[in-house]
């Protein structure tokens, strides 16, 4: 039974942007794939989200990742996440799968979108490639909800390693639901260069998936008009490896914060988060990866390499994100 302290200490950690969730249920839903059903520890609503947002789950070692919300935003009283078990990654889908249980009480961020859907679509076309279906999921239930046109293909190795079978069966029986696996009919798969051969005034592309999948999604796109092709990565892409300050100014670069005029030294070597927090300036991580725009801050003067995957075009002019991106000028002040 919850005591009041628990509920007391919830309602700060929203305040906060944390807080405590309980894990209500575990549930296998593909080869490798666990969905988590999280619910609050109060029995009452949980923050709002969007579809195509994600949260943060901080999990033991000061390990935290980023999931996206996969059930209908509608939903009030519960988040649903699904984390495909890598093998081969950091380790972040191997602690959630091996030690967050049913009944369990985790650390979560309120709900952060940067992957939304836009209003004034007259169709939308949904794109996923295998885990990738996470926030597709979420936007397939919205767009079901208001009445949009929509169509979804979801591409996975086999049957067995598609998630969300049951909750999806809806959708497939009316039409709007595509599979194409990879181990299947040629027939089957998906050419994705033909399916977006040609643009449709009003329609608007969505796709996340593995980093191949990404760059044959973004490639068959690429003719398609600014601002109706969204997408997000899970995954940072592969880059050429160079030193940190591969920039123009490899020397080093002097970042002011505006606020109190303090000059921090930034070396080749460092990252500009790591040098704002050991000048104690404190600027909240969480990816590491330019994936999640936790670290996004504004610039007042300077130039700016940026090496993230989520800020827009337009964003980067006065926006950057501290992990990933350099300062590609001499000097730099920070709105901090």
């Amino acid at each position: 039974m919850e005591t009041v302290l628990e509920a007391e200490e919830a309602v700060q950690d929203i305040e906060a942007g944390t807080l405590d969730v309980r894990v209500k249920q575990v549930r296998y839903e593909g080869i490798g794939i666990n969905s988590y059903e999280l619910t609050s520890l109060s029995g009452k609503h949980l923050p709002p989200f969007e579809s195509g947002a994600h949260i943060d789950i901080h999990l033991k070692n000061d390990v935290i990742r980023q999931y996206s919300l996969c059930n209908s935003s509608a939903e009030r009283d519960r988040y649903v996440i699904a984390v495909l078990k890598d093998e081969n990654g950091s380790g972040g889908s191997r602690a959630v799968h091996e030690s967050l249980k049913a009944g369990d009480v985790v650390t979560i961020s309120k709900p952060r979108n940067h992957f939304a859907l836009t209003r004034d679509a007259k169709k939308v076309i949904l794109i996923a490639g295998g885990i990738g279906v996470t926030p597709l999921k979420a936007m397939a239930h919205e767009l079901e909800d208001r009445g949009v046109d929509f169509e979804m293909h979801y591409c996975a190795r086999t049957p067995a390693a598609a998630a969300f079978g049951p909750e999806l069966d809806a959708i497939r029986r009316v039409g709007k639901l595509h599979y194409h696996f990879d181990d299947g009919e040629a027939s089957n798969q998906l050419d994705i260069r033909k399916l977006l051969a040609q643009p449709t005034p009003g329609t608007h592309v969505y796709y996340c998936g593995p980093g191949g999948f990404m760059a044959a999604c973004a490639d068959a796109a690429s003719h398609w008009p600014k601002g109706t092709v969204h997408f997000e990565h899970f995954k940072a892409p592969e880059q050429p490896k160079r030193a940190l300050g591969g920039s123009e100014q490899s020397g080093g670069c002097e970042v002011t914060i505006a606020s109190t005029g303090q000059v921090i030294q930034l070396k080749p070597e460092q990252s500009l988060s790591d040098a704002l927090n050991e000048a104690s300036v404190a600027v909240a991580t969480s990816c590491c990866a330019g994936l999640c725009a936790t670290c996004k801050v504004r610039y007042l003067e300077g130039e700016v390499e940026h090496n993230d995957f989520i800020l827009s075009d337009e964003e980067r002019q006065e926006y950057l994100t501290t992990c990933v991106s350099r300062p590609a000028s001499k000097t730099l002040v920070l709105d901090l």
